[in-house]
């Protein structure tokens, strides 16, 4: 058995040798897309993050099983796999508790502003005639906290925003998702309410271009905004308080995100902590252990 890592660039220092087991293993740091199809065609497992697979990549090669290493499956044409019997699974729930803690990290940093007052008590602070230095900061207790999609990440963001005295609504962004313990909004409701919305949805039909110009504006001036989902689910022309994920990764040099000032931007790491990665392997060594069984 054949297996190929098409881009294991993308998962940092995780150990693949317990891989071997199963047959041949081919690693490759990363893959362009002229050179996927010939990496592949003789392959029977391969492993891919980001590294498209379409109907023409398994037309021409021989592969059995796609293991996606992340939960977003948009690289790889399900439909056409399904025709061709071609297993393919993703890894769910392994960076649940980062993506939570990546989240909290952006609105305490927007909220207690600790970069500007470091640089502050680093340039400033020994010339001042007072102990404190006093700006406008607020507390997270008694805001309002709009989740979109309350998936496994929306759920652990409500329960820390509950902790640390949020009021929790959300939106659920398939419909299907009720959970008696927040209050259940339509989107309008919530982007005119919340002091603070965190997005955590999937790219999906019902996602893409979510939140466009027909919306943004119904936000509050002063509130925060976090995109930890998938970049096209805000359209671009809106502003954002905090971004992990944009339309085209990595980011363009022009994109006007990178000249505002008041905007926290991240690499999509939002999954990767050391943590999550060890998991992730793990999970993914599973299936392929379970699909040999049978």
């Amino acid at each position: 058995m054949k297996l190929v890592f098409l881009d294991v660039k993308t998962l940092g220092d995780v150990k693949l040798s317990k891989f071997n087991e199963f047959g041949e293993v081919e690693i490759y740091q990363t893959t362009k897309k002229e050179e996927t199809l010939n990496r592949v065609k003789e392959a029977d497992i391969v492993f891919t993050n980001k590294v498209v697979i379409d109907k023409e990549i398994m037309n021409k090669s021989n592969i059995k099983f796609i293991q996606i290493m992340a939960t977003g499956m948009n690289n790889v044409d399900l439909e056409y796999a399904e025709q061709k019997g071609i297993i393919v699974k993703n890894v769910a729930g392994y960076s649940t508790d980062y993506v939570a803690q990546l989240t909290f990290a952006f609105v305490l940093e927007i909220m207690n502003k600790i970069k500007y007052l470091n640089d502050y008590v680093s340039n400033e602070y020994m010339n001042s005639d007072i102990f404190t230095h006093i700006i406008n900061w607020n507390e997270l207790n008694g805001k309002k906290w709009g989740i979109i999609g309350l998936g496994a990440i929306g759920k652990k963001v409500a329960e820390i925003a509950t902790a640390f005295g949020c009021e929790v609504s959300y939106y659920s962004t398939s419909g299907k998702n009720s959970n008696a313990n927040y209050k259940k909004l339509e989107l309008s409701e919530l982007l005119k309410n919340s002091d603070i919305i965190s997005i955590h949805a999937p790219l999906n039909e019902n996602t893409q271009n979510l939140l466009n110009k027909n919306n943004l504006n119904l936000i509050k001036k002063e509130a925060i905004l976090l995109n930890l989902g998938r970049g096209e689910i805000i359209d671009k022309q809106g502003f954002f308080a905090g971004f992990d994920v944009f339309i085209k990764e990595p980011i363009d040099k022009d994109n006007p995100l990178l000249k505002s000032k008041n905007i926290l931007l991240t690499p999509h790491i939002a999954w990767a902590s050391v943590e999550s990665r060890e998991k992730l392997v793990k999970l993914a060594y599973e299936n392929i252990k379970n699909l040999i069984k049978g």
